[in-house]
C-alpha cells in the first residue's frame, strides 16, 4: 500500500511540473502584455487590438497566491485594488483601479503604475497608505484578490468604465483630509469620495 501511495505521489509531482511551467510561461506573457498596456495609456494610444488584450486565465495566473515583490503593473494593480478597497464592493474597487490610471503619466505622477503606487515611499508620505503602514502586504483572502486581479486586468485592457469622473484623488468617507478642502469632488460611491484639482482655484 505504501508503495502505491509513492508512486502517485511521484506521478502527481511529475504531473504538477509541467503545469507549473506552463503557469509560469503564461504569468511571463502576461505581465509582457501588462506593460504594453500600460504604456498605451501613458502615451493617450488608442485601445489595445484583441492580440494584446490580457484575457483571463492570463492575468490570474500572474501572483496567484498574492505573495509575490510588486515589480510588474498588473501586480501593482492589483495588490493595491485589494488593500485600498479591502471589505468594499466591486464598484468601489473598480474605482481605485480608474484613479491608478488617472495618475499614469500625468504630471506630478510617474509613468509606471509601480510608480504610482509606490510614490512617496522615500518621503514617508504614501500616495496610497497601504503601501508604507507597516503591515505585510500578502494578500489575506484568495477569492477577493481574484477579484481585484480581474478589476485590474481590464483596467489595464481599458475595458472599465471610469464612474470617477477622471479623479486623481480619492478618501474613505470616515475620513476628512484637509487636502479635500482645495479640490473638486467628481464622484461618490459606497465606501469613496473622489476628487481632482479645482482648475478656478489653480489660477
Amino acid at each position: 500500500m505504501r508503495l502505491a501511495w509513492i508512486v502517485i505521489g511521484l506521478a502527481s509531482a511529475l504531473l504538477a511540473g509541467p503545469l507549473q511551467a506552463a503557469d509560469a510561461a503564461k504569468a511571463a506573457v502576461a505581465e509582457d502584455k501588462a506593460e504594453v498596456l500600460e504604456e498605451k495609456v501613458v502615451d493617450d494610444a488608442p485601445p489595445p487590438r484583441k492580440a494584446e488584450i490580457l484575457t483571463p486565465g492570463e492575468a490570474q495566473a500572474v501572483d496567484p497566491a498574492g505573495q509575490a515583490p510588486l515589480d510588474d503593473s498588473l501586480t501593482c494593480l492589483a495588490r493595491t485594488v485589494y488593500w485600498e478597497a479591502k471589505g468594499a464592493d466591486a464598484e468601489d474597487m473598480a474605482a481605485v483601479a480608474s484613479v491608478v490610471l488617472n495618475r499614469l503619466g500625468r504630471e506630478g505622477f510617474p509613468d509606471t503604475i509601480c510608480g504610482v503606487v509606490k510614490q512617496g515611499v522615500e518621503s514617508k508620505a504614501c500616495q496610497f497608505s497601504w503601501w508604507c503602514d507597516g503591515r505585510p502586504d500578502q494578500v489575506e483572502e484568495p477569492q477577493r484578490y481574484g477579484i481585484a486581479k480581474e478589476i485590474a486586468r481590464k483596467a489595464l485592457n481599458q475595458q472599465l468604465k471610469d464612474t470617477t469622473g477622471g479623479a486623481l484623488y480619492f478618501h474613505d468617507r470616515n475620513v476628512h483630509p484637509d487636502w479635500a478642502k482645495v479640490y473638486r469632488r467628481t464622484a461618490k460611491t459606497r465606501h469613496f469620495l473622489f476628487y481632482k484639482p479645482n482648475q478656478a482655484l489653480a489660477r
